[in-house]
């Protein structure tokens, strides 16, 4: 089992590239199953849950030319027959539930295992499956499969009693390829929606609205292959840019999209950080200073994203003062407290908030990681702890952060992963 060791104490310096999102490109590699032709998707994360899905994609028949070196996908799914996902490779990735609506839209059928526990809250499938119940398919649950049937999905009147990212991406597919209109109302906004949308319209789709609260789908007849570069990682620019006023240090991260996380970036300046943006860069220089405490709230978009909760935390723990975190999106999200505890923080949950007490330092420990985004926040503490951090169990970070160990290295951080 691998871990990462850290030696804290050093400012970041340096310029730091962004990848490719893995919340965009989960659905987009998806949505490929709908062409009749080749599609080419560039600017791709080398991530386990890219992996994951490319696995699934070959299951159902597509092939995949994956250029790791180029950041390159290449997928035709035209000889695609398959449309059963199974529990084998559902349960180890919760977005695997995006090839419901391709399938269903693309074959008229598809069975997908139900995902399995989610560390961070349930989050439950029945906007998918109520989704698809609105484009006219007949769906039922049985043996711990989704199992749906369409001869040809209609178009439909779809309301979301709540945002959901992954029901909103899995009805923009599936209504792609539907006869006739679909609105959906109460979309999630999210720029990974966007930029699924973006892809689609690529392949020939006709839809309006992305990015806002209603979204009107025209279905078409078919979708050709295409082109689509996937729009930077939002939550890793944000990771960087912690770390950097975290340790006091100046970060530029390059290939990055400030327009899709100004939430993040207000809450930076209200932590004392000097902010300059100059295109596709964005600077963030501390000048040394040690942060001050922000409280958060999670939101939807465009609100703070529940995605860099557990950084902020890290930030406020060795912040001047105190600060109230409440997270709104997902129940049990703060499971990173007791491990950052461990490193010296002064935390108190009461339901779903946490009080922060910034301390003056951390010192190094053994922690261990519960989920994706815990384990960010666990490297960024380690950044600034005294002495030794071990981090285990940090299969999780491999999800969603691409080499994020040799980025921070090249920031001067003493960072390194070890058997």
């Amino acid at each position: 089992m691998q871990k990462i060791i850290i030696q804290g104490g050093v400012p970041l310096h340096g310029d730091v590239v962004v990848s490719g999102a893995k919340n965009a490109v989960l659905p987009i590699l998806c949505a490929a199953l709908l062409a009749d032709g080749p599609v080419e998707i560039s600017n791709v994360p080398n991530l386990h849950d890219v992996a994951t899905t490319a696995r699934l994609l070959r299951e159902l028949g597509a092939d995949i030319r994956h250029d790791v070196e180029a950041s390159r996908f290449l997928i035709d799914a035209r000889e695609a027959r398959g449309h059963v996902a199974p529990y084998e490779l559902v349960r180890t990735m919760r977005a695997s539930v995006l090839v419901l609506g391709p399938l269903l839209a693309r074959h008229g059928a598809a069975e997908v295992s139900l995902p399995g526990g989610c560390a961070i809250g349930s989050r439950p499938v029945d906007l998918h499956i109520q989704a698809m119940q609105a484009l006219g398919a007949e769906v039922e649950v049985e043996h711990g499969y989704i199992k749906a049937r369409a001869q040809r999905l209609r178009g439909g009147h779809i309301e979301f009693p709540m945002p959901s990212v992954g029901a909103t991406e899995n009805a923009l597919m599936a209504a792609s390829l539907a006869a006739g209109t679909t609105i959906i109302d109460n979309a999630a906004r999210e720029p990974e929606i966007v930029d699924l949308v973006d892809c689609l319209l690529a392949m020939g789709a006709d839809i309006e609205g992305a990015g806002q609260s209603r979204i009107v789908v025209r279905g078409v007849e078919r979708l050709h292959g295409g082109h689509h570069a996937v729009v930077p990682d939002r939550i890793e620019t944000g990771t960087f840019l912690v770390a950097a006023a975290m340790t006091g240090g100046r970060v530029t991260a390059k290939a990055a999209r400030a327009d899709t996380q100004q939430a993040v970036l207000d809450k930076l300046e209200e932590a004392g950080a000097q902010l300059e943006i100059d295109g596709d860069a964005i600077t963030l220089d501390m000048q040394g200073r040690r942060p001050r405490a922000v409280d958060i709230v999670t939101e939807p978009y465009p609100g703070f994203p529940t995605d860099m909760q557990a950084q902020f935390m890290a930030l406020n723990c060795v912040a001047e003062g105190s600060a109230v975190i409440d997270e709104h999106i997902f129940e049990n999200r703060f499971m990173h407290v007791s491990e950052l505890m461990r490193l010296g923080a002064d935390i108190h949950v009461e339901g779903n908030r946490a009080r922060v007490h910034g301390v003056e330092r951390l010192t190094g420990a053994p922690v261990m990681a519960t989920d994706l985004r815990a384990s960010a926040s666990l490297i960024l503490a380690g950044l600034v702890a005294e002495g030794e951090t071990e981090i285990n169990r940090i299969y999780h970070l491999d999800r969603g952060y691409e080499q994020i160990e040799r980025k921070l290295s090249a920031l001067g951080a003493r960072i390194q992963r070890v058997d």
